[in-house]
């Protein structure tokens, strides 16, 4: 199995040792989500965020975190069922994985943290060599997640064939607007996806947002509707806030050398224009 490991970091090409190690982790992330699928983990969750757009849809950009939401509510889920299947479909591949809970069952969001210090010694690598750390990649779910989301099933085949359930790109935009305006620190990444879903031409879901909002943030428990008028001034706002060269420091290392070029750009007349575009497109309101 670790064959299929070494032909898959091949791809990456990678120029130094920060890109070796971006793609020595995301193989890693890609290798947890098959385990996950072996545990019938998307039976009850659904893969969302910045790594998911990366590994499903060819987001330009590393992502760290492997990032979920229940399909459901539910205050009593606990990621240490799901470890023991983790740990030996890891093994199945070379990887000595190490898994520890860091969720605490008073608050929404659980975490566990997945480390490992093997994938590095078992693949030819040029550059990276890690100096004793270990190679870590959280995990984090929301179990009362807000109303309204879409979801999909998509197809993956490595390390070999399984499936994920997935939010619906308009849900996924939902919920990155509402980090992007709820976030209590700025995120340079937030608003290159931001970018990106603009350029797919992706609309947010409205409903899914709303609710999100209501439920954590400076809108929580909000009376207004959150239509394009509400969006456009809210963003706007937001735009204006944000220290652009912050930002950019944010993400540069997490993007290819000719994504960076582009970070010029930043600025707020730079996300106004997306802003305009996106306000100016028809929202689907009904989903």
């Amino acid at each position: 199995m670790i064959d299929l490991l070494r032909q898959r970091l091949a791809g990456y090409a990678a120029a130094d040792a920060r890109q070796e190690e971006q793609a020595l982790r995301e193989i890693l992330q890609e290798v947890a989500l098959y385990a996950l699928w072996r545990a019938d983990f998307f039976e009850v969750a659904a893969f969302q965020g910045g790594t998911c757009l990366r590994i499903l849809q060819g987001l330009p950009r590393f992502s760290e975190d492997l990032d979920f939401i229940l399909r459901e509510p539910n205050p009593g889920f606990a990621w240490s069922p799901y470890f023991t299947t983790l740990v030996d479909v890891l093994a199945e591949f070379g990887v000595q994985g190490e898994l520890v809970d860091r969720g605490k069952m008073d608050r929404a969001v659980r975490q566990a943290l997945l480390k490992e210090n093997s994938i590095g010694r078992q693949l030819d690598l040029s550059f990276y060599r890690g100096g004793g750390r270990k190679l870590k990649v959280k995990l984090e779910i929301d179990t009362a997640p807000p109303a309204g989301s879409g979801f999909a099933y998509r197809y993956l085949d490595f390390p070999l064939d399984f499936e994920v359930c997935t939010q619906d790109l308009a849900s996924n935009f939902a919920l990155k607007i509402h980090a992007l305006l709820c976030r209590p620190w700025l995120k340079g990444r937030d608003w290159f996806d931001f970018g990106w879903y603009i350029r797919q031409g992706v609309s947010p879901n409205l409903p899914h947002l709303t609710a999100a909002l209501r439920q954590y943030g400076p809108w929580r428990n909000m009376e207004e509707v959150v239509d394009q008028t509400w969006l456009d001034r809210v963003l706007r706002e937001k735009i204006h806030s944000v220290d652009w060269r912050e930002a950019v420091r944010d993400v540069e290392p997490f993007l290819p050398a000719a994504e960076q070029v582009s970070l010029r750009l930043w600025s707020e007349r730079f996300f106004i224009d997306k802003v305009t575009l996106l306000v100016d497109c028809r929202i689907n309101f009904d989903r």
